[in-house]
């Protein structure tokens, strides 16, 4: 059952000095003015005495009325503020919760993306093998390498344009653009790794995700072609810079010690 029973102690407080000045004015009226006086005192004369002998109580209640109000709206403030905090869980909670169900999503995709730019670089590397010079590889030799992406290894032809580098007679702007079949092919690997960049950048607020693409075989003949191709300037996909990185790492350090 509810309790009636104020808890507060300015209540009770005001409640005793209500009951002892209640009874000093009727010491004072039985002593020095007199019941019967004082009931034949005429109306305007008992309502000034009784304005004058009740204005105490009044402005003491008053006060007591703002504190107490006071009380209630500083309680209601920190109830507002545990609301707000437990509403900021809730949606950092929410946001996490969402952020990891667009990463699950992501990988999922990216595994079938990853496949299919390894795809379209096995045919690229297939239409380029013919001016690759001393590098040439036999059928045997790309039969394996089909069957090694066909186990999974989906960057293995990403990995064989990339160790082609040390080669002096490698002209890879020709290996990437010099037919129409192996420029559609970069074309498309372009396309298919910059869609791939762009759904990383949603679910990765850190660039863990991004980083690891852009330093992937796949990520790094992607940029080789971009900077190759002769008829697009493409902007440079950008991930964490490793040197200003360490360097805020060593100013914390230095901040904190």
């Amino acid at each position: 059952m509810k309790s009636y029973i104020p808890k507060d102690w300015r209540i009770w407080f005001a409640l005793g000095l209500t009951f002892f000045w209640c009874c000093f004015l009727f010491i004072y009226i039985a002593r020095n003015v007199g019941w019967g006086s004082f009931l034949d005192l005429p109306i305007e004369e008992m309502g000034t005495f009784l304005e004058g002998a009740f204005a105490f109580l009044a402005f003491l209640w008053l006060v007591v009325g703002l504190f107490i109000q006071q009380s209630v709206l500083a309680e209601n403030n920190e109830e507002l503020r545990r609301n707000n905090l437990h509403s900021e869980k809730q949606t950092q909670a929410i946001a996490a919760t969402e952020m990891n169900a667009r990463q699950e999503t992501f990988f999922k995709i990216a595994e079938n993306t990853r496949r299919q730019l390894g795809s379209v670089i096995g045919l690229l590397f297939l239409s380029s093998q013919s001016s690759v010079g001393n590098s040439n590889f036999s059928s045997e030799e790309m039969a394996e390498f089909w069957t090694q992406f066909a186990g999974g290894d989906s960057e293995l032809f990403s990995r064989l344009f990339l160790s082609m580098a040390g080669a002096a007679d490698v002209d890879y702007a020709d290996l990437y653009y010099g037919t129409e079949i192996r420029k559609r092919h970069a074309e498309n690997f372009i396309v298919g790794f910059d869609r791939l960049v762009e759904l990383a950048k949603g679910c990765d607020t850190d660039k863990i995700i991004l980083d690891t693409l852009l330093n992937s075989a796949h990520g790094m003949l992607n940029g080789s072609m971009r900077v190759l191709h002769p008829d697009i300037k493409f902007e440079p996909i950008v991930g964490t810079d490793s040197i200003e990185y360490l360097d805020r790492m060593i100013n914390s350090r230095i901040e904190s010690s």
